[in-house]
């Protein structure tokens, strides 16, 4: 069962991590959504086979085993909005990595048109300024539900509009005590510190 204070790892990483392609690859999928490092890709790309590698344990399996898990697994990536309602195991087998990242919170925000940049939506939403429905959903990679997408919004730092107001009247110019000039200047520094 393991220690419940030591987490298990959510991701794998790449067997050969340094080949150029991959490098490339991943370097263009951390600035197009945004992500903070390689392990936030990492752990999209290892849900990813989980899900293929059910679909794949699936289309193997026998006709009753089929039956009963294959609408499972299909009902669960339809409620997180990754396969069509009319999908197969096939269109499960043909997911890209570039799917899953787009079904994240930071993204939707972004696509959505509440933030200028990816990052800028990673900013809202770290900090708290976007909800869904009632809750404030303050971490990146949540995985947004079908049902879900139409209840983001922004909370917080918007203003409420004011009804436009008469312009006040500008007050009087305050006019400046006469300046002393000449040796009538030093008494008038003395004066104070007399009055003391």
């Amino acid at each position: 069962m393991g220690d419940p204070k030591k987490a298990r790892k959510t991701f794998s990483r790449p067997r050969s991590p340094w080949r150029a392609d991959q490098l490339a690859q991943e370097l263009y999928l951390l600035g197009t959504f945004g992500l903070r490092n390689k392990r936030e890709l990492w752990k999209a790309q290892t849900n990813l086979s989980s899900v293929r590698k059910q679909a794949r344990t699936l289309l193997a399996a026998t006709e009753q085993v089929r039956l009963r898990e294959e609408k499972k697994l299909l009902d669960s990536l339809r409620r997180k909005g990754l396969v069509a309602e009319e999908a197969s195991l096939d269109d499960i087998l043909s997911l890209t990595v570039e799917d899953v990242l787009g079904r994240r919170l930071q993204t939707i925000v972004y696509r959505n048109g509440m933030a200028v940049s990816p990052l800028n939506s990673r900013q809202l939403v770290v900090h708290g300024h976007v909800r869904i429905g009632e809750r404030v959903i303050t971490i990146p990679g949540y995985v947004v539900r079908r049902d879900e997408e139409g209840m983001i919004q922004l909370s917080g730092g918007g203003r409420k509009e004011e009804a436009p107001q008469a312009p006040a009247e500008a007050p009087a110019p305050v006019e400046a005590p006469p300046r002393a000039e000449g040796p009538e200047q030093g008494k008038a520094m003395e004066a104070p510190a007399e009055a003391k």
